[in-house]
């Protein structure tokens, strides 16, 4: 396998293969003489992912691609968060290191993958509104690639916010994500310019009856190699797709429209279930939209029924000035 790897990169003038060792440690050793600009490091050896942070700091211009035989999530983001690039499965051609050095680039920096859930207890939140919104304010203001996944999968309208037509959409994603890579998987999200990147809702809402929560996330977490940041948009309350993404993203955004009063009661409520996971580190965050009174006051008013802070609150458009 790696003779024949080694031909293929070989027989491309875009590589200049410098030299091939059967271990990292050996190679961590030896290749300072070559100053390489690049390192392929089988990730299915046992101790090569520890080893990352060396080749790191030892051959600092250098990229480094892991290479694996099966997609493996897990090992996927541990290397991110260690600083690699990226990894390809074996067997692979040099279009593939290629593609992979590229989706790099344009990913932006070497570091773990935000993922941000959107959820709302009840509908006319603006929770799509806000998904949209924040995924061109962090493209612009990172300079970094970020995908939405609309996750409402009955109702969702996230590709016509854009003026979209994508030709794939989540419920093919789900189907075929065992057999994909994250550069196959590219091909499933739709490009709506300035750094982001759409996969849109069923066509149809039955069609939501076919997509399966574990395979929903096997889609977030390799898009996580495609993009610094992913924004999921959630339908409205919980069920069994909500509840998973929301485990799932390091950080959960709940808004609610302020409209009835209810609406601080259905949060109150909602609050409950992500009390849990906030304690274990992830980011929790509530917002109310169409606010009538936009003071102090009425803020302090509300972290008093909910119990806790609340993280900003949007008036309603005829007051926007």
């Amino acid at each position: 396998m790696l003779s024949r790897m080694a031909g293929i990169l070989k027989a491309n003038d875009a590589f200049d293969l410098a030299a091939t060792f059967h271990d990292a440690d050996t190679a961590y050793g030896q290749s300072s003489v070559f100053r390489p600009n690049l390192f392929l490091i089988n990730v299915d050896e046992p101790g090569a992912v520890e080893m990352i942070p060396r080749f790191i700091k030892s051959y600092p211009q250098a990229q480094i691609l892991g290479t694996m035989g099966q997609w493996k999530s897990t090992v996927a983001e541990a290397m991110l968060s260690a600083g690699v690039c990226g990894c390809i499965l074996k067997p692979f051609n040099s279009t593939d290191v290629l593609e992979a050095l590229k989706i790099y680039k344009r990913r932006g920096q070497s570091l773990p993958t935000r993922t941000l859930a959107l959820f709302s207890p009840k509908g006319h939140s603006g929770r799509t509104t806000l998904a949209t919104v924040l995924a061109i304010e962090l493209a612009k203001k990172s300079g970094e690639s970020v995908g939405i996944i609309d996750a409402d999968l009955q109702f969702g309208d996230v590709a016509m916010f854009f003026d979209a037509v994508p030709r794939h959409n989540v419920v093919e994603a789900t189907h075929d994500i065992n057999l994909l890579t994250p550069a196959a998987l590219e091909n499933y999200f739709h490009p709506v310019g300035k750094g982001v990147w759409i996969m849109s809702g069923p066509l149809q809402p039955e069609h939501a009856e076919l997509v399966e929560a574990n395979r929903l996330i096997e889609v977030v977490r390799m898009a996580g190699c495609l993009f610094r940041y992913v924004i999921l948009d959630l339908p409205v309350g919980f069920n069994p797709i909500s509840l998973a993404l929301a485990e799932c993203a390091d950080t959960d955004i709940l808004i609610s429209m302020l409209n009835s009063g209810q609406e601080v009661r259905h949060m109150k409520r909602s609050l409950k279930m992500f009390h849990m996971w906030d304690a274990y580190g992830k980011r929790v965050y509530t917002m109310f939209s169409g606010v009538h009174n936009c003071t102090e006051d009425h803020k302090r008013k509300l972290e008093g029924e909910l119990g806790r802070s609340v993280t900003l609150m949007l008036p309603e458009e005829r007051r926007i000035k």
